[in-house]
């Protein structure tokens, strides 16, 4: 089975892929969220012309070879284009076997526990309390993420005293049942890091994410070697390579590749055995509302090492605009805080028609 046709539905913040067969079998995977109009182009450009005839269920050839080929582009655009064949591919063998992905991969789909993810750091440290609150009290959320420090803030807070505010605020709202995570997107000196990570671990924080500039995993280590509470890491990095560095160096105590920025599910799976032979839990980043947040599901659906929960962003059309109207079949239903991996073939969702026709296209095709 060949690949004859290769399509990108995009605008500027999502673009879909649907891989045709030659023997018009489908499937459908996603690019990476943002620029996905720019991911499109290099797409078409550096992803297509070496899987046009290539055989559609060697998906692990192809996630080796495409990178070879494109060794001069080593960097984030390649792997955020390559998501989106490979995901695509898993979507075509599931829908050809008849499985879900999970299914393929040994997992079982079904009720998945879902932490409640916060992106926001223009909130007043008691909003965002109260609307953890209103949150859990609706969708039985028993795990939450919340901002501190500022985003490559070089220990500059959003405004001064946030993170100090809005830790025991949010305790106090939730009260103790309550598991708290916080990410500081790399705000911190590894001292700033530490002073504020024993913070976090008086409030009985269990997860401080990129407590330091993700590139410097020196820093990082320090963090992780002065704590007791988790340090996490690891949805920035698209290179294997560091990813061995990473995790031989036990930089971090939980692992997060994101599946759309680290190049699909094949190299996202080989992360999480390279974090499995160590020892590590795998708990990926998985931001916002696309497919990316499905694909995690299924993944830890299946993995021995996975994390205790899949992060589940909370923001609406208030924040995220462009998530809305993306499927006409959401799978992204909460109930009692859990998430549910579908069992329909594949990934198990549909992209609403209505959006692909407002989408730019773009079709490569064999010759």
């Amino acid at each position: 089975m060949k690949i004859a046709s290769l399509e990108t539905f995009s605008n500027e913040f999502v673009g879909f892929v649907r891989v045709r067969a030659d023997d018009g079998a489908e499937g459908w995977g996603q690019i990476s969220t943002y620029n996905a109009d720019i991911t499109s182009l290099v797409f078409h450009r550096q992803i297509a012309p070496w899987a046009l005839g290539a055989d559609a269920l060697d998906i692990d050839a192809l996630v080796d070879l495409i990178p070879e080929k494109e060794h001069k582009y080593p960097g984030s655009y390649l792997r955020r284009a390559l998501a989106g064949l490979d995901t695509a591919l898993w979507d075509l063998r599931g829908k050809l076997e008849g499985k879900s992905v999970c299914e393929l991969l040994g997992g079982k789909p079904g009720p998945i526990r879902v932490y409640a993810s916060s992106m926001k750091r223009d909130i007043t440290p008691e909003d965002e309390a109260a609307r953890l609150v209103r949150l859990r009290d609706q969708f039985g959320y028993d795990a939450f993420k919340f901002r501190v420090a500022s985003e490559c803030g070089h220990d500059i807070d959003e405004w001064p005293g946030r993170s100090e505010a809005i830790v025991p605020a949010v305790r106090k709202a939730l009260g103790d049942d309550a598991t708290l995570l916080v990410d500081a997107n790399s705000g911190y000196s590894p001292a700033r890091a530490i002073e504020v990570g024993r913070m976090l671990e008086d409030n009985g924080v269990r997860h401080f994410e990129e407590p330091c500039p993700y590139w410097e995993l020196e820093q990082t280590r320090q963090v992780t070697d002065a704590l007791d509470l988790d340090v996490t890491g690891g949805e920035q990095d698209c290179d294997l390579a560091v990813w061995r560095r990473m995790i031989d160096m036990r930089a971090v105590d939980v692992v997060q590749p994101d599946v759309c920025y680290l190049g699909g599910l094949t190299r996202t799976l080989r992360v999480a055995r390279m974090a499995e032979e160590a020892g590590l839990p795998c708990t990926p980043h998985c931001a916002n509302l696309s497919m990316v947040t499905l694909f995690t599901m299924h993944l830890m659906g299946a993995i021995p090492n996975a994390g205790p929960y899949v992060e589940f962003s909370i923001e609406g059309a208030d924040y995220y605009p462009w998530q809305e109207g993306l499927y006409r079949n959401s799978p992204y239903a909460i109930a009692d805080g859990k998430a549910t991996i579908p069992d329909a073939p594949g990934w198990g969702v549909e992209i609403n028609p209505d959006w692909l026709a407002a989408a730019h296209h773009h079709i490569s095709e064999l010759d």
